[in-house]
């Protein structure tokens, strides 16, 4: 069951659980529940990957590992794994899928102002319907094309 701590009630019946299960002993896994990003905000992401890359002349898979994630949002992306066998720590790339909005929001700020800065490439708001109604069509226009 998931609990919602800012909750009184909820935050009583966890504390509750908990205290019954240190008193038979058993065994708990907690984990912790961060907020994911909306649809719509995953969707305006791929869609100006999509969008640089056909400008930047990339695949869209390039763009966002290479570019979105390693250049641009090193920071939000990057983490390290053990290899339990051998010990040897490995670099590893986080999944858009794992990010919070916030995180989310963030890595999309960092990626407009790099496009427009560094390869002179306007990425619109979120909030321009009518710029982002005008590229889904020309991204539509590439589908079959290797860059998106």
């Amino acid at each position: 069951m998931i609990y919602d701590t800012t909750n009184p009630l909820q935050r009583s019946q966890l504390i509750d659980k908990v205290k019954y299960y240190i008193g038979k002993g058993k065994e708990v896994e907690l984990k912790v529940k961060h907020p994911k990003r909306t649809l719509s905000q995953n969707a305006y992401l791929h869609l100006i990957l999509a969008w640089y890359a056909i400008e930047y002349g990339e695949t869209a898979d390039f763009v966002k590992q290479d570019i979105f994630k390693k250049q641009i949002n090193r920071q939000i992306f990057e983490t390290e794994y053990v290899n339990e066998k051998t010990g040897e720590c490995r670099q590893d790339w986080r999944s858009t899928a794992s990010l919070s909005t916030a995180e989310m929001t963030l890595a999309i700020e960092r990626f407009r102002n790099y496009a427009s800065i560094y390869a002179g490439i306007y990425l619109p708001q979120p909030e321009d319907e009518l710029m982002i109604k005008e590229l889904e069509r020309e991204v539509s226009k590439h589908k079959n094309q290797e860059f998106v």
